[in-house]
């Protein structure tokens, strides 16, 4: 609205005379975020999600009715102390926002950004209850992000005293960073193993630069280096040294274990060992930590050079890839996926932007075959139309097959989206580790594998999580590491 500014300064002045009502609070319109234009980012990969002005940020702040319970707080993994925050925000003293937020969370300007809070937080939002409508909750992510972003410099957390005990945390992942910054500031001696040669996890190679910017990751990591926490890169633990051999060689009392699920899944269908389809694993992967959307410009990542591009799934990882896709210059990027739009995981954010993009929504079809020319590159997609049977274990729908429903969609890329799984080495390299037939680490509450001194979180265990579960995972994990480490000599 045009004259927001006079608006908010009379909320304010209403709200600190207690004149407020919870009415008016509910009267006060979404703060929309403001956005890159659609046709203009297609071209780019700034980020999409430009954050909120501090007029915006307070509105919507004031929309929140603080109530007594704060419902919010038990849909937050890592229970933020939301309700305070917020208040904070409305005051306009955004570093104490920001400490509050700290208490529970290290990483708000990534959280801010790629949490899904429409599916936590903001699900138990009062507001939101109140109009039947999650989109209408209170933007506790965007609210997170806008103080999270005031914060340029990153404190550094204060250290005690060294205790001498020394712990691997084998992944830099959220999960990784979490456990490393809490064992650090108790004392304990912490090195990071990434087998990347960058330094973020899952932030870095698969999240895209136009949701997460990297140099967002990167301060985080800095936070880690100054507070006296060493990197090793390039270091694939189950290859370059085991779990074994780093406690009993290299003398380190406890081991993290926050590798991720970063084997892709494929669907086994006839085809998809022609050229032209990838994982989005390694789609992203190359298009993020090695820089792909720079290729001539100071990167010679290749990848593929794309007219007409299928990307096979429902996720956030399938809406990156579409989106990268877009970027990378296709002219065509279709999403395939077998159910229909309302039973997508995606967050409806992603989805959006997507179709913004220009990516073509296929529901209701899957493939069953990938199709190649003589030179064995891809050429089509033969696809099978689906219609909504009976619920299946999931709670969603399950996808049937119509009988003779084929038909070809002419492609030269196929991503395939529809999740990952364990990567079996750590498992083949360290038996004593009890894993489940899905090949995922076995935890207790207090997140400790069968191995004494050995510890898991994040995906390895949970399978596909997200960033802020991974979080609380690491921040349990980190507690109990502390308690182990206290007992030994």
């Amino acid at each position: 609205m045009a004259d927001s500014g006079e608006y908010l300064a009379e909320l304010l002045a209403k709200e600190k005379s207690g004149q407020l009502r919870p009415s008016d609070r509910l009267s006060i319109p979404c703060q929309p975020m403001p956005e890159q234009d659609p046709f203009d980012r297609r071209e780019n990969i700034g980020e999409v999600a430009l954050g909120y002005t501090e007029t915006e940020a307070r509105l919507e702040a004031l929309r929140c009715l603080q109530c007594r319970n704060a419902p919010c707080v038990e849909g937050c993994p890592v229970g933020i102390q939301i309700r305070d925050f917020i208040k904070e925000i409305v005051d306009g003293d955004y570093a104490k926002a920001l400490a509050i937020i700290k208490q529970n969370s290290l990483l708000p300007a990534v959280c801010g950004r790629v949490c899904p809070q429409e599916v936590q937080c903001q699900e138990k939002c009062t507001v939101a209850k109140k109009f039947k409508d999650v989109s209408k909750a209170v933007s506790i992510g965007r609210l997170e992000r806008f103080v999270a972003d005031l914060d340029r410099n990153g404190g550094i957390p204060e250290v005690a005293a060294e205790t001498g005990k020394r712990v691997a945390v084998i992944g830099s992942g959220p999960g990784g960073i979490v456990v490393a910054t809490d064992l650090r500031r108790r004392g304990h001696d912490v090195t990071i193993f990434e087998a990347f040669h960058k330094p973020g996890g899952v932030m870095v190679y698969g999240i895209p630069e136009f949701r997460l910017p990297k140099a967002i990751v990167q301060k985080e990591i800095d936070v880690l280096a100054k507070m006296g926490v060493k990197i090793e890169l390039n270091f694939v633990v189950g290859r370059t040294q085991t779990i074994e051999q780093l406690m009993k060689e290299d003398g380190f009392d406890a081991v993290y274990i926050g590798v991720g699920a970063g084997l892709p899944s494929f669907m086994n269908i006839e085809g998809e060992n022609l050229i032209g389809v990838y994982s989005a694993n390694e789609y992203l992967t190359r298009a993020n930590l090695m820089k792909a959307y720079m290729f001539g410009k100071g990167a010679d990542t290749p990848i593929a050079v794309s007219e007409k591009v299928a990307v096979l799934g429902g996720g956030n990882v399938a809406m990156d890839a579409a989106r990268t896709a877009v970027r990378l210059g296709a002219k065509k990027v279709y999403l395939v996926y077998r159910r229909s739009e309302k039973e997508m995981p995606a967050r409806v954010e992603e989805v959006h932007h997507a179709k913004e993009e220009g990516v073509d929504f296929r529901v209701l079809q899957n493939p069953s075959r990938i199709i190649g020319d003589e030179n064995d590159r891809v050429k089509a997609l033969e696809l099978l139309k689906y219609e909504l049977g009976e619920p299946d274990d999931s709670g969603r729908r399950r996808p049937v097959p119509i009988k003779g429903s084929e038909f070809q969609l002419e492609v030269d890329t196929v991503i395939v989206a529809i999740g990952n799984k364990a990567n079996p080495l750590i498992g083949q390299t360290t038996p004593e580790l009890k894993l489940n037939k899905w090949g995922n680490i076995v935890v207790d509450e207090k997140c400790k594998t069968s191995m004494e001194g050995v510890y898991a979180g994040g995906d390895i265990v949970l399978g596909a999580a997200t960033v802020i579960l991974a979080m609380g995972q690491g921040r349990t994990a980190a507690a109990a590491i502390d308690e182990y480490l206290a007992t030994r000599k």
